[in-house]
């Protein structure tokens, strides 16, 4: 985030959505988006604002960001944040990065308006830093430098600026000032890499073109690449024993011609825009960036048969449709290429990945199971950044052959009149897809009904629109639509928890245990309930130490990647005392335990009870109200019937 020690909150996640689209976007479409209800958009749209800037602007077509207005919110976010003391030491770093000659302490101070012993502590903090990077401080009375190598340097300046960089709409912040047509470059270097017979991931594209935005900087600077530096070292990522090693000679895109082939690609991008000639030592470090994060190649995958059987193991555990071949081909190429990253411990960051955890745990859930098995039978170490990236393929196939349970019938109550009525439906079958089906007959028998004049009868729901609809109309009938869906996945949630949480699996208070003795106390309760045996446990522990599931920032949901409890049950803790857990701090845990023959079941009450508690002040109202086991009962009730 701009800003040292600023947290990521939910109105971002609004900002984020809104950066994707130039024009307004209703409520409707943001609610689904998010998986939150339109009040909640409401409530985001204000928070946004709340800085004095209208970031988010409202109007009768929808919400738009205002891109000049959240820049001005991400400037002072900057200048606040190089007042603070995380701010000040990374402005040490970067002018130590710079700083041929090293710095004079005494002039440090002055400029920063601190005294020196300040500055003495911060390099303290900053030797701290420096530890296992290559790089360390050389020290002759007040003046300091930095010495090691200068893909060292490189990483050092990429991580501050990504500590620094807005996550999800990232700029490359004062960096791309430096390069006003790095947008233009953006575009031509997708479809080079498109015209090269590659797949693009635009999606880690900002981590290459921060690679190239400090390459011409460092450049510019003289500071160039020598022989001895390696090349292929991008980011310092923790070593993991066990990790597969794939040879240059077997990564997807790693021959020396497809490496040629990217270098000259951006030898001729970077001298038609910048007007400067990268030496090819540059150039084959930012070629091989390319050609492990952001181009995938289309050949066939050697790991196609192990992606293959995978996926089967989940379409039959999960009851999910994921056989697609054009699915498993595309996938297995791109953990082809994931597998190049991992070897070279240089994965690719995802700007989506707190969205995904939080709005499509289920989905996330399933990619954690993938990388897992991934891990086991291929060696092949993943991230929380790189799960992401996996979720996002089984989101998108999950969401061509996804079930039509949730199915809303729509009745057109419209008096014939020429071809009014037909053109009535034709614009609400386009705007609905999948989601309702027009039905003809009855309108009592219909969930929702769309007419033009008042019904006689009082109906249920009823959304009243012009004989020829305008598009607030037809957003109208959207939002019905999802507001319905949402009901009934709700009340089955309601139901499956009234059945699932008996009251010897409520605990209020876990006593300042961490998280694993959490899971313990939980597991203990259904374990004292016949619902499950140690190995769920252990299943659940391990299912934890593969990416957190704290799926909000005041709900964890740990569970096992099995289906083995005797029947489902959820046990709860509850406590007003934060428990800490992985980079969150949160107030819920629900242990979650499922039969084999509750497996229908997973993906709605996982994914729902995830949602219900998205918004922090159901969460604050769950966690003032369930002071027992009556007082939980009646929370939950409430919540799930809003």
């Amino acid at each position: 985030m701009n800003g040292a020690g600023h947290v990521s909150e939910n109105w971002e996640r609004l900002v984020e959505a809104l950066a994707d689209d130039d024009a307004a976007v209703t409520a409707a479409r943001l609610a689904d988006r998010l998986g939150v209800s339109d009040r909640t958009i409401r409530s985001y749209a204000a928070q946004a604002n709340r800085s004095g800037e209208v970031v988010v602007e409202s109007g009768p077509d929808g919400y738009r960001l205002d891109r000049a207005a959240w820049a001005r919110v991400l400037h002072a976010r900057s200048v606040a944040a190089d007042a603070t003391p995380e701010g000040r030491r990374a402005r040490l770093i970067r002018d130590l990065v710079d700083a041929r000659a090293g710095l004079d302490l005494h002039e440090v101070a002055a400029a920063a308006h601190v005294s020196e012993s300040t500055i003495e502590a911060d390099l303290g903090r900053v030797r701290a830093r420096l530890q296992g990077t290559g790089l360390r401080l050389d020290r002759e009375g007040s003046r300091v430098g930095l010495v090691g190598p200068e893909t060292a340097m490189r990483r050092l300046l990429g991580s501050l600026v990504r500590e620094e960089g807005r996550r999800g709409i990232r700029d490359l912040s004062s960096l791309r000032a430096g390069f006003p047509s790095m947008d233009r470059f953006r575009v031509a270097l997708v479809a080079g890499i498109r015209d090269a017979g590659y797949a693009p991931n635009e999606y880690a594209l900002d981590d290459v073109l921060l690679h190239v935005a400090i390459a011409l900087d460092r450049v510019g600077r003289d500071r160039v690449l020598a022989d001895r530096d390696d090349p292929a070292a991008s980011g310092p990522v923790p070593a993991t024993p066990g990790a597969a090693r794939v040879e240059a000679s077997d990564r997807p895109g790693a021959t020396d011609s497809a490496l040629d082939a990217l270098s000259a690609l951006l030898d001729r991008l970077v001298r038609d825009e910048y007007d400067v000639r990268l030496p090819p030592a540059e150039l084959e470090h930012l070629a091989r960036l390319i050609g492990s994060r952001v181009a995938t190649l289309q050949q066939g995958p050697a790991r196609e048969a192990v992606v293959r059987d995978i996926v089967a193991r989940i379409s039959q555990e999960w009851l999910v449709e994921l056989g697609d071949e054009r699915f498993i081909e595309r996938l297995a190429l791109h953990v082809e290429n994931l597998a190049a990253r991992a070897a070279e411990q240089s994965y690719s960051r995802n700007p989506l990945t707190s969205s995904i955890k939080s709005a499509y745990p289920l989905i996330y859930d399933l990619a954690v199971y993938l990388a897992s098995e991934l891990a086991r039978i291929e060696g092949i170490t993943v991230n929380d950044d790189e799960i992401a990236y996996l979720a996002m393929h089984l989101g998108a196939q999950l969401e061509r052959t996804r079930s039509r349970g949730d199915v809303v019938r729509v009745a057109i109550d419209v008096p014939e009149y020429h071809d009014a009525r037909a053109l009535l439906v034709e614009r609400l079958q386009g705007a609905l897809g999948d989601e309702a089906e027009l039905v003809e007959g009855d309108v009592e028998e219909a969930d929702l009904v769309v007419a033009v004049l008042p019904p006689d009868s009082p109906l249920p729901a009823v959304v009243i629109v012009a004989p020829f609809p305008t598009s607030d109309d037809v957003d109208r009938v959207r939002a019905e639509v999802a507001r319905l869906r949402r009901g009934r996945r709700r009340a089955r949630l309601a139901s499956t928890l009234s059945r699932s949480i008996g009251p010897e699996l409520f605990v209020r208070g876990v006593g300042g245990r961490d998280r694993e003795a959490v899971i313990r106390l939980l597991g203990a309760r259904l374990i004292d309930a016949g619902v499950i045996d140690d190995a769920y446990v252990e299943g659940a522990l391990e299912r934890e130490r593969m990416s957190s599931t704290a799926f909000t920032d005041l709900l964890a949901v740990p569970h096992a990647m099995t289906m083995t409890a005797t029947r489902s049950a959820i046990a709860i803790a509850i406590d007003e005392r934060a428990i800490e857990w992985g980079d969150a701090n949160v107030h819920v845990v629900a242990l979650i335990a499922f039969a084999e023959d509750g497996r229908a079941e997973f993906q709605s009450v996982f994914d729902q009870f995830v949602e219900a508690f998205s918004e922090p002040e159901n969460v604050r109202r769950l966690v003032r109200g369930a002071t027992d086991y009556p007082g939980l009962l009646a929370e939950l009730s409430g919540l799930m019937s809003t």
